[in-house]
């Protein structure tokens, strides 16, 4: 299972492009609906990554959880996914995961959910 940030435009767009270019063979459920307490998941942790949850129940974040979803999916994408789990190549995945994820709220698809929390409209 795939579990990502559903009020995020950014991170829903790059799914659903995922499940049609990639078709990964797992289940992908925004955080907002995953039972996250039995994963053993904090809500801030979903917040911050990208989750993979395997058929154990072992979870896996940020590029590991997109290593392990390009393992899923068809031999080519396969092939990157185990690449992606080898240094430097998970170095540098690591790199470019963090400036996205540190950078969503600039990119297009944004919604203030991409927003970091001290920089949010509080709600009234």
């Amino acid at each position: 299972m795939l579990v990502y940030d559903g009020d995020c435009g950014f991170c829903t767009t790059a799914v659903r492009v995922i499940e049609r270019r990639v078709r990964p063979r797992c289940e992908t459920v925004p955080w907002q609906r995953a039972d996250l307490a039995a994963f053993g998941v904090p809500e801030e942790r979903a917040r911050h990554e990208v989750l993979w949850v395997s058929p154990n129940g072992t979870v896996h974040g940020g590029t590991r959880a997109v290593a392990k979803l390009l393992l899923s999916a068809g031999a080519g994408w396969r092939l990157v996914g185990a690449v992606l789990t080898l240094p430097p190549a998970r170095w540098v995945a690591l790199g470019v995961y963090r400036l996205v994820a540190d950078n969503r709220s600039r990119l297009p698809g944004r919604t203030e959910a991409c927003e970091p929390l001290d920089r949010r409209t509080p709600r009234t």
